[in-house]
């Protein structure tokens, strides 16, 4: 069987920096360097490098940085078939800082990703019929995520929402859609509307949002660990423990590692520690798709824990 992510496809421009300006401060930075991103490309590039046959179905610019990032993504075994190439916008771009301790800032100027339409959402459909699983995220219209769902709920294809960055109004509709829902501790707080900034409350946040439709809620609460509420029970992941340089991609690395669990024929509960493993490995690394695990190093790390 195979994955299939429905997303966004960005070029990361990073700064690297002691610390993160404040508003209208200018301070010196140590390093730059570019890299494919974009949290549908990152999820892509995370569940192929872990084995797993992955498709991606985006938009991509008509200049070097689209060319860049259809090539990075075939290299790491990603099927871009899917991708368009938009003649009419540029493509998707993410400024982004990170500073010593591996904390990030980022602006997204979307580009190609925003004019992901319905006539996307159809070549997906032509698409789906070996696919265990479609991951999505909202770096894309919400409208298009929501109909993508739609196909994919009709053809018995499991679908995971990153939901990020979170709508100004996120639609109630959208939860009946969704088998697993995967937000950090911020989108949690945004989507039930109290701060969830630890195990009780981010354990309040998936239940509240399984009462709200979704069939399973995840929520990742950083180096605190996961939790994970179902139909049937509750259950909490603990982070594992690692020298964070550069967390940009964890969540990404988190979804692709949970998706290719359940590829795999694997139970929710080992999905969620999959993931856990997938993230704490990225945030070992600088970047968004060159920090994703390899197999052998992702077998090797949970061999032992």
């Amino acid at each position: 069987m195979s994955i299939m992510i429905f997303g966004s496809i960005n070029i990361d421009l990073i700064a690297t920096t002691s610390r993160l300006p404040t508003p209208g401060e200018t301070i010196n930075g140590n390093n730059f360097f570019t890299a494919g991103g974009g949290k549908g490309a990152n999820q892509a590039v995370a569940a192929a490098r872990l084995g797993i046959p992955t498709k991606i179905v985006g938009r991509v610019g008509n200049d070097s940085f689209g060319q860049q990032l259809l090539e990075s993504l075939q290299t790491a075994n990603v099927d871009t078939a899917g991708v368009v190439v938009d003649e009419n916008i540029h493509t998707g771009v993410a400024v982004i800082g990170v500073d010593a301790s591996g904390e990030n800032s980022i602006i997204i100027i979307p580009g190609a990703n925003h004019n992901i339409n319905n006539a996307d959402v159809e070549r997906l459909r032509n698409l789906l019929s070996d696919v265990t699983a479609l991951l999505l995220q909202l770096e894309i219209p919400v409208e298009v995520a929501m109909s993508a769902a739609k196909v994919a709920q009709e053809m018995g294809v499991k679908v995971i929402l990153d939901p990020a960055p979170i709508p100004t109004n996120f639609p109630n509709d959208f939860y009946d859609l969704i088998d697993i829902i995967t937000p950090n501790e911020i989108e949690a707080s945004q989507l039930v509307g109290f701060a969830v900034n630890n195990r009780e409350t981010a354990t309040q946040a998936a239940i509240k949002l399984c009462k709200r439709g979704v069939k399973n809620a995840v929520v990742k609460i950083g180096d605190r660990g996961v939790v994970c509420a179902t139909e049937k029970e509750t259950f909490f992941q603990s982070a594992f423990v690692v020298k964070a340089i550069d967390t940009i991609a964890a969540g990404d690395a988190f979804n692709g590692g949970l998706a290719a669990a359940l590829d795999t024929g694997l139970s929710l509960k080992e999905a969620v520690k999959w993931g856990a493993v997938a993230g704490a490995l990225c945030a070992t690394k600088s970047g968004a798709q060159p920090a994703m695990p390899d197999r052998t190093t992702f077998d090797n790390f949970l061999l032992i824990r």
